[in-house]
């Protein structure tokens, strides 16, 4: 299933388990809220469980709720063109019959949310049949007790609620979901039968995807048109075009990268080592921790798979 260019591909027991909530709740007119960092396929999910409803055939809109509230607004209720004096409908009234998705809902201004749930609750007034759904990478429940999210609205959409899994905790997923992106891309150049290489596929499930799908899609489809030959080798990938090490799941308001620890420790010795031109004496100093101890963590990363380490001198 498509939507925004993303794709449901996997096998992971979180990712099936979103999937059959989502044909579940499909046949319900329940609000659905949808969780998960960005990127990692929220609006397919919401595209996926329009297109298993009875109303697959009916119109399915999406409202960016990280417009400016202005924006925003004239979406949802529609406006008159300055212009021509038409007045174009909401997109609740375009919608009538189908589905809408507010897409990252928690960013919707904070003096309009009240203003949202009182029309919500009011559409059978108005005779309008509108399946709703939201997506958010925020905490809702947080921003309601920090008094940033209207509890009603929260409410509202809280009944069902989907937690999408980040791209770098999906293990062997991460192969199928880059194959059917190298296929996609194969398609659409006429670009004939594109290999991934064993080792690349482990290379590229090594990374932590910032953005999810969508910066694995933008990776795998610049790499491909940088490359010489149809096989997507280790080689091709180093010689690609990511300059940023997205080893990070959120970025907070300081503008600093949010991880694990474990992610954040193996970040910085690998940076460590990089600087120094894996010389592992002088990463040690910089770390401040002893020879013993970097070698320790190498050897862990290297059990673990990590293609760095494990092609580390």
């Amino acid at each position: 299933m498509l939507s925004q260019g993303l794709v449901l591909v996997g096998n992971h027991p979180k990712f099936n388990n979103a999937l059959e909530t989502a044909r579940n709740v499909a046949v319900t007119k329940t609000p659905v809220l949808i969780s998960g960092e960005i990127g990692s396929g929220k609006k397919a999910l919401g595209a996926y469980i329009h297109s298993n409803s009875a109303r697959k055939n009916a119109r399915l809109e999406i409202v960016d709720c990280s417009f400016d509230s202005q924006t925003v607004e004239k979406i949802v209720l529609g406006f008159r063109d300055d212009e021509t004096g038409r007045f174009n409908r909401g997109v609740l009234e375009v919608a009538n019959g189908g589905t809408v998705i507010f897409a990252n809902i928690d960013a919707l201004d904070e003096n309009f949310q009240k203003r949202l749930y009182t029309i919500l609750q009011e559409l059978p007034d108005y005779e309008l049949d509108v399946r709703i759904l939201a997506t958010t990478s925020k905490n809702l429940s947080k921003l309601v007790g920090a008094g940033k999210f209207s509890r009603a609205l929260y409410t509202y959409f809280s009944g069902v609620s989907i937690d999408m899994i980040a791209l770098r905790e999906r293990g062997t997923d991460v192969e199928l979901i880059a194959r059917h992106f190298i296929e996609e891309y194969a398609a659409e150049t006429e670009a004939g039968d594109i290999s991934l290489c064993s080792e690349a596929a482990r290379k590229l499930s090594d990374y932590s995807w910032n953005q999810n799908l969508s910066e694995l899609k933008t990776f795998i489809r610049k790499t491909l048109s940088n490359m010489d030959g149809s096989t997507l080798d280790v080689q091709a990938i180093e010689n690609g075009e990511r300059k940023v090490e997205f080893t990070a799941s959120e970025t907070d308001e300081d503008g600093m990268k949010l991880m694990s620890l474990k992610d954040a420790e193996k970040l910085l010795i690998k940076k460590a080592l990089v600087f120094t031109s894996e010389n592992r004496t002088q990463a040690a100093k910089i770390l401040g921790v002893s020879i013993r101890t970097l070698r320790n963590k190498i050897n862990e990363y290297r059990s673990e798979g990590a293609s760095y380490f494990v092609n580390l001198r």
